[in-house]
């Protein structure tokens, strides 16, 4: 414990690895990698830059030196001006090269880029053990039939893993929707002030191809295959809106599932993960709290929310640039992928250890199959003989006085009722013979086998490690 603030995303919720993803170890090494990849490129197309002043870079990568970088900040009021500083200080012979032609964004946002990405892809290793659970989860249960609602009301019948397949097709929504962002990055390189480039032109005496080749260079260092076509100082920042749309797409799906199991475990038909020794209250000592998919919700509602950042960024950069973009994104861009990080974490734990209680699930089933039924109902009665207008009024006001009975602490008797009608023509034995909760799923188990067939190779080269979740 300290003194001193502490983002919870940072203290309870996010992995190890995000962490040092967005680490000061992390970005400012990025920085230094990336002044060595411009020097070598710089090296190999002609500029007078030594390979001793290279290799003397790359020796000092990752002893930085943050006493003198804090105290070059504060004189000169420059973050990056003050590593530059520091760097030269540990790489004495190369001092006098290191950031030639660039500007601040070089390393700045090029190191956003790279973290953003290399983030992007571990969301979706992680992602993926959610679609995995899932997956397993719903060809298990497949057929087993549940009652459905609409409006959280009674509807026709569905099955466990029918439901679950729904969760899993919005994560396999949110893995498209990550793969087409991926997809779209591009490396910034090294482009000058305005994006013009114009103090490379000077370097390179006017021959371009040698500033596209350099360019390339230092994208390939980094794994981008392409930088953008234009650009002004920065990336567009339409990238960071898109990447934040992107996570809040996450955070709805987990969202939507957690809110699922908190109804469903209300009502005790599927429960989250429940230790041996875990406390549910601390003065109700019977409770057994959602609390995971509880938080799923509590964060995820940060996490949608945050996407008005890149929004509000993106349309506000006025001209070549503004400086207001800056304070903003070194908050809503790392706190949003450490958010989500946490989300998915967390959904891969509830999704690992879910419980069905199928008893439970049975009986809420047997309770309203008569009413589900009743359009079967409705049918034999006319192939019976009877008048499906009249069969119709028969079942509608009987309906009513069985679903009053049961308000009023009653079992269901709407069997019991239809059989009294002399109109309906069916007895309860027969009525009773069309009650098998299998013949009103409809196509739920081969759904879900159709879709959990067509997922599978997303998933061939996961690696199943489990989140270890501090609760």
């Amino acid at each position: 414990m300290t003194n001193q603030y502490e983002s919870p995303l940072s203290s309870r919720y996010a992995s190890a690895y995000m962490l040092g993803l967005f680490s000061s170890d992390t970005r400012y090494q990025t920085w230094r990698r990336l002044w060595v990849s411009l020097a070598r490129a710089e090296m190999e197309l002609g500029l007078p830059i030594t390979r001793e002043q290279v290799a003397q870079l790359e020796d000092h990568i990752a002893d930085i030196d943050y006493d003198c970088v804090k105290s070059r900040e504060q004189e000169v009021r420059h973050d990056v001006m003050a590593h530059v500083y520091a760097y030269g200080k540990a790489a004495p012979a190369a001092a006098g090269i290191i950031h030639l032609g660039a500007t601040s964004c070089y390393v700045t946002d090029n190191a956003d880029l790279i973290i953003y990405r290399d983030a992007l892809r571990y969301l979706r290793g992680e992602l993926l053990k959610v679609v995995a659970n899932l997956a397993d989860f719903a060809q298990q249960y497949k057929a087993t039939p549940t009652l459905g609602y609409t409006h959280y009301q009674p509807a026709q019948l569905v099955t466990v893993g029918k439901r679950a397949a729904l969760w899993m097709q919005d994560f396999v929504s949110d893995v498209e929707e990550l793969d087409f962002v991926l997809e779209h990055m591009r490396f910034l390189g090294c482009r000058g002030t305005t994006g013009t480039e114009a103090s490379f032109v000077e370097l390179f005496n006017g021959d371009t191809a040698k500033i596209d080749e350099m360019n390339r260079r230092i994208a390939g260092d980094f794994g981008f295959d392409r930088c953008y076509s234009v650009c002004c100082q920065t990336y567009p920042r339409k990238l960071d809106s898109r990447i934040l749309s992107c996570l809040s797409a996450i955070g709805q799906s987990c969202y939507k599932m957690a809110n699922d199991l908190r109804l469903l475990q209300h009502d005790r038909q599927v429960e989250e993960p429940f230790e041996k020794n875990q406390i549910g209250s601390s003065a109700m000592a019977y409770k057994r709290n959602p609390m995971r998919s509880e938080r799923i919700c509590s964060l995820a509602r940060y996490l949608m929310s945050d996407v008005a950042n890149g929004a509000m960024t993106a349309s506000v950069q006025w001209l070549e640039r503004t400086l207001d973009d800056s304070a903003n994104r070194r908050i809503s861009m790392p706190e949003g992928f450490l958010c989500a990080d946490a989300i998915v974490r967390l959904a891969q734990n509830v999704t690992d250890g879910l419980h069905v209680n199928e008893k439970i699930i049975e009986k809420a089933v047997r309770e309203y199959l008569p009413f589900i039924a009743t359009e079967n109902l409705m049918m034999e009665a006319v192939k019976q003989g009877g008048d499906r207008q009249q069969i119709h009024e028969i079942i509608r006001t009987c309906s009513m006085k069985a679903t009053e009975q049961m308000k009023n602490g009653g079992e269901c008797n709407l069997l019991r009722l239809l059989s009294a009608e002399p109109a309906f023509g069916l007895t309860e034995a027969q009525m009773q013979a069309l009650l098998n909760p299998e013949r009103y799923i409809g196509r739920c188990p081969q759904q879900v086998s159709d879709y959990v067939r067509a997922v599978r190779p997303l998933l061939a080269d996961l690696d199943r490690t489990s989140a270890e979740i501090t609760l």
